[in-house]
């Protein structure tokens, strides 16, 4: 039985009509969002490589211990150990816990752990804003810089905006505004819809909370 090419990879199989898919070609029909998939869903954050406080963590750790497995070598061969290991000894045993520097150098271990251990449960990467996840194997992501440039654009889009800065946070815009005609109510009501518009437009997994702020021009004396 012949098999006669058709468009779209289809091909016609014999004379009965019967239409195959050919496996071969992809499907260009966009793959369904699933129940996690839908806008405004949860999306993971980009976790950091932290490749500085690693680097650092590691080069203190391999100085510290390449120096004391030299020294350990040493006395092995029959010298004398090093200054400063007998008298970080003599000070281990000697002082007491509630004297000051031992207590001001716990304090400081201490610190640095806490540090280590924030960093390594949390993703950093504080400026970059997670989009909504559309597909299971694309994760987008919007700088904050670039986001807060988007919203100032749409604001000296507004009748009556002269000028307008944005600080954008993860969690919340704030969009201050001058303007220089038309009414103070009428501009901040505009702007605040035209901020809405834009944050929706950007597409984030957890648009921020906009607060809109309108003033005049300051007079010049």
């Amino acid at each position: 039985m012949s098999e006669t090419p058709e468009q779209n990879g289809a091909t016609r199989a014999g004379s009965g009509g019967v239409l195959e898919k050919d496996p071969r070609v992809l499907d260009p029909t966009p793959p369904e969002r699933g129940p996690g998939l839908a806008p405004g869903g949860r999306a993971h954050r980009f976790w950091s490589a932290r490749r500085v406080p690693a680097a650092l963590t590691a080069l203190v750790l391999l100085g510290a211990s390449g120096l004391l497995l030299y020294d350990v070598i040493a006395v092995r061969a029959g010298h004398r150990a090093m200054a400063w290991r007998g008298t970080l000894a003599r000070e281990l045993a000697e002082r007491p816990l509630d004297d000051t520097w031992t207590l001001v150098g716990a304090g400081v271990a201490a610190a640095l752990g806490l540090w280590l251990l924030l960093l390594a449960l949390t993703p950093g990467q504080r400026r970059l804003l997670q989009m909504d996840k559309v597909h299971p194997d694309v994760r987008a992501v919007l700088h904050r810089k670039a986001a807060a440039l988007v919203l100032r654009d749409r604001a000296m889009e507004v009748p009556g905006v002269q000028s307008a800065k944005v600080r954008l946070k993860r969690r919340k815009a704030k969009v201050r505004a001058v303007a220089h005609f038309r009414d103070v109510d009428e501009v901040r009501t505009d702007l605040r819809s035209a901020s809405g518009r834009a944050v929706e437009d950007l597409g984030l997994a957890r648009p921020p909370k906009v607060s809109v702020k309108v003033v005049r021009p300051r007079r010049k004396e």
